[in-house]
């Protein structure tokens, strides 16, 4: 039986560590292709918005993949989450959004959603996906955003540490009283595990595992190539 197979499209090396853990438990029949490119993200941070090059960076990648037998494919930077918006009707196959099903969730748990993030380039295309869900599903939302200063220039010098800190510590003090956390980057995701349990007591909610747990019902609806 030929194999199922899919293709992560990452933007930081960091990635790779944090989805292969969870591809090896949730997905383990599934071939996993991961592409890293670190200039789509260095791009959208220096034009503050995602522009062409990136996009047609995302559609060689995807055509690349399905052309050697993916079933879908999924961005899981959510910075440049608003150029998969625009080419998913491109390919007759599956190109996701990693933060989708995490902003899906969030507005069914919530009306008061906090949204973490360490970019403006993320937490404002988070903040749009969730306002276009909350519409979508008919329900009024208020988010209430926090921009975890320092904590990106923190990780790309490596230092996982301070990082992690620095957005606890904006979660502890700027999202106390929400009903829901969205952490806006993938890259966040193992914060949640390490805060205090008393400091947050609303759910706190990260894309790489809802991704996951997504793909694999995606992947049961599609029928193999």
């Amino acid at each position: 039986m030929t194999p199922r197979r899919i293709c992560l499209i990452h933007t930081a090396p960091l990635m790779v560590q944090v989805f292969t853990p969870l591809c090896r438990d949730r997905l383990p029949e599934v071939k996993v292709t991961q592409i890293i490119n670190e200039s789509m993200i260095k791009d959208t941070i220096e034009a503050g918005k995602v522009r062409q090059p990136t996009i047609d960076a995302i559609v060689t990648f995807a055509e690349a993949s399905f052309k050697m037998g993916s079933e879908l494919v999924m961005v899981t930077c959510s910075s440049i989450g608003p150029a998969v918006d625009l080419i998913q009707g491109r390919f007759p196959k599956p190109i996701l959004r990693v933060d989708e099903p995490m902003a899906d969730a969030a507005v069914a748990k919530g009306r008061r959603i906090g949204v973490a993030a360490t970019l403006r380039t993320t937490l404002e295309p988070t903040s749009e996906l969730l306002l276009r869900k909350a519409k979508a599903a008919g329900k009024e939302v208020e988010l209430v955003e926090c921009l975890c200063e320092g904590a990106f220039d923190a990780v790309l010098a490596g230092d996982t540490e301070t990082h992690d800190a620095l957005v606890a510590k904006a979660m502890i003090n700027k999202l106390g009283d929400v009903d829901v956390i969205v952490l806006a980057q993938a890259s966040m995701a193992r914060v949640a595990d390490r805060l205090p349990p008393e400091a947050i007591t609303a759910p706190v909610l990260s894309s790489p595992a809802l991704a996951m747990d997504y793909i694999r019902e995606r992947l049961a609806r599609l029928r193999p190539n």
